[in-house]
């Protein structure tokens, strides 16, 4: 998480008279494990700064806003990129090291990013092992900001964006920047935890990050749960307390670091194995239900009666017939909790509607020996996410689709993945 914070547009230049920031506090580096899921070992660092004056703590954002306030930023800023970078002891170790940076401060007259890349040559460290992170927002110059960053990548830093998912974080200025990577923000990753739909969410935005052209780097990871729904948007990149937390680097550290990774992957392939099985036996308990309900109604029996034990499983909603033009039969046989639950809506009562522009009726017309699956919509009689499974059916009134309405939501806290056919 970045400390950086936003610069107003006044001149650098400064009263003497004014407490040199630097001086006043005692400024330490620590840094914190990233880590590859995929290649299960750790592969940066980034560099934070513990701050103290008089053997007392002091919070590093009331540090930053403090510089600011002094219009001292780019000496403050400039000044922890060079004890970050003298401190860094991972030596010849293949890793990357991630830099907070305000892009001021390479701007201010002072300072340049040709000093910073000499500086990395002075400490050992090529400039291409050096992940400058910028807060997409933190600048009030766009086209600054982007001759900054054609500038960085030239002389070989990888640019970062941190904190992106927060503020006015927009995807226009993201593909402008075309970062390695994406630092969203963790406060995404805690609402995901929370809330099925901001997971849903968080796996869809990482998902267009990476196929934008850009790593996804999830941080803030602290707890076991949140550990699994990292593990499962296939972010490429983890940080967390829970992986490790920021220190001076030594050996121990990596191994620490690593051996947590491999606990939570152990774990995870652990829970992924259980849900498999416990999805599998519900898709097959499912299936047999749909079948029965089928089956009843070839031969006849009432359509509510026919469908009474499939509306019973966890996630069902509504059973409905259409023919063979997609004209609903009749109205919908529902749960008794879903008919308690709805609000007045004219769409409900549905006998007559035309659904043959739907997928899932296609997909029973093209597979009429399964029972397949659509992909998640919104269900126009309660405006819930919904999937449509359908199956041929035919009977003495001919050939016929039996549907059937479930809200994924419901099913194994929405982590349930429907196969396109059961």
């Amino acid at each position: 998480m970045s400390s950086v914070v936003r610069l107003s547009r006044r001149s650098h230049a400064r009263a003497h008279s004014e407490p040199d920031i630097i001086h006043n506090y005692d400024f330490r580096s620590v840094y914190q494990p990233i880590l590859s899921p995929t290649h299960q070992k750790l592969v940066g660092f980034e560099a934070l700064v513990r701050v103290s004056q008089h053997d007392q703590p002091v919070s590093p954002l009331s540090l930053f806003e403090q510089a600011a306030t002094l219009d001292q930023t780019p000496e403050l800023d400039r000044h922890l990129l060079h004890l970050h970078l003298a401190n860094f002891a991972a030596g010849e170790s293949p890793v990357w090291l991630f830099l907070n940076i305000n892009p001021d401060t390479c701007v201010h007259p002072d300072a340049s990013l040709e000093r910073l890349a000499a500086h990395c040559h002075g400490a050992g460290i090529e400039p291409d092992r050096v992940v400058l992170e910028l807060v997409e927002t933190a600048s009030d110059n766009p086209e600054a900001l982007m001759v900054f960053i054609h500038k960085a990548k030239t002389l070989g830093f990888q640019i970062a964006i941190d904190d992106f998912g927060m503020g006015d974080s927009n995807f226009e200025r993201l593909w402008q920047i075309n970062p390695l990577i994406v630092k969203l923000d963790r406060s995404l990753l805690v609402n995901a935890e929370k809330n099925n739909r901001a997971r849903l969410l968080l796996e869809s935005l990482v998902r267009m990050i990476r196929e934008s052209g850009s790593l996804v780097l999830l941080e803030g990871i602290e707890n076991t749960a949140q550990a699994r729904i990292a593990l499962a948007t296939e972010a490429d990149l983890l940080q967390g307390f829970l992986l490790g937390r920021p220190e001076c680097i030594t050996h121990s550290v990596v191994d620490k670091s690593e051996s947590r990774l491999h606990d939570v992957l152990v774990h995870s392939d652990e829970w992924s194995l259980q849900d498999h099985q416990n999805q599998e036996s519900y898709l097959r308990l499912l299936r047999f239900e749909i079948m029965d309900a089928c089956h009843g109604l070839a031969r006849g029996h009432d359509f509510r009666e026919a469908c009474q034990r499939l509306l019973e499983q966890s996630g069902v909603k509504r059973c409905f017939v259409l023919d063979a033009n997609g004209v609903q039969l009749g109205n919908l046989a529902h749960t008794d909790s879903d008919r308690n639950r709805r609000r007045f809506n004219p769409l409900y009562h549905s006998a007559g509607a035309r659904w043959e522009h739907r997928e899932y009726f296609r997909n029973a017309l093209e597979r009429p020996q399964q029972i397949s699956s659509s992909r998640p919509y919104v269900g126009l009689p309660d405006a819930k996410r919904t999937i449509t499974l359908s199956t041929s059916l035919y009977s003495g009134a001919g050939a016929q689709v039996f549907c059937v309405d479930i809200h994924p939501d419901e099913v194994f806290s929405g982590q349930m993945s429907f196969p396109s056919t059961l």
